[in-house]
């Protein structure tokens, strides 16, 4: 519990065996469970996030977005506010409270994590750092609401996420959030966090493959929501 909610991590997780234990062992006590969805992994990260106590959730159709929602499923209704965090140890868990605590003192409903001010200079790639800027220079565009990252570490209030109907199940997950917070409408704000490069090549930017379906993704699901919203 913090500030009288009780709070839920969702942690999607494939083949993090390397890192998760550390990300595990980084949480915070006052959150209330810990959920890691293992996205199809082959190798023990489920077995390692139940020897911490985490709640393992299996989702094996591999996706970000099938995975959040896996998620999203075994939430119960006691849980207030929801956060999002994966489970490569790029984000710092440590700074949790500074997403969480907007939306229990009541300010907002959507916290975001940006990065781009604090990632280690490795940590984000150069069609990472490109690819944010676009989407959300298209975000501006098309829906007038300056977002400045799509980064995946976030808290959101439960009613709100359930309000925002979400639907993707891959890379444009992220993306679908802050659109449809923008159109339900809900409060959002931005928290500089800092971003640390994943000791595991990005599944995403890390291959050429990726950084294309993840950008087609991004750029068809704002255009998609645009044209469904007019």
């Amino acid at each position: 519990m913090r500030h009288g909610h009780a709070i839920t991590l969702i942690m999607p997780a494939l083949d993090e065996a390397l890192v998760i234990s550390g990300v595990l062992e980084s949480l915070p006590d006052w959150l209330d469970r810990v959920i890691v969805v293992d996205n199809g992994s082959t190798d023990e990260t489920a077995m390692i996030a139940m020897a911490y106590g985490a709640d393992v959730v299996s989702e094996p159709q591999h996706g970000y977005g099938a995975a959040c929602l896996a998620g999203m499923s075994a939430v119960t209704h006691e849980t207030s506010i929801i956060i999002f965090l994966d489970a490569d140890g790029s984000d710092d868990p440590t700074i949790m409270t500074a997403l969480v605590d907007p939306i229990a003192k009541g300010q907002t409903d959507l916290v975001l994590g940006q990065r781009c001010s604090r990632a280690a200079q490795t940590a984000l790639s150069p069609q990472q750092r490109y690819g944010n800027w676009f989407a959300c220079a298209l975000i501006r565009w098309l829906f007038g609401s300056s977002f400045s990252d799509l980064g995946p570490f976030r808290a959101i209030r439960h009613e709100s996420l359930n309000l925002l109907g979400m639907r993707d199940q891959t890379y444009g997950w992220t993306v679908e959030m802050q659109v449809r917070a923008i159109l339900a409408p809900i409060r959002w704000q931005e928290v500089s966090v800092p971003y640390r490069r994943s000791v595991r090549k990005s599944k995403i930017s890390g291959t050429v493959r990726g950084v294309l379906g993840a950008g087609w993704k991004i750029i068809s699901t704002i255009i998609r929501l645009r044209i469904k919203a007019a």
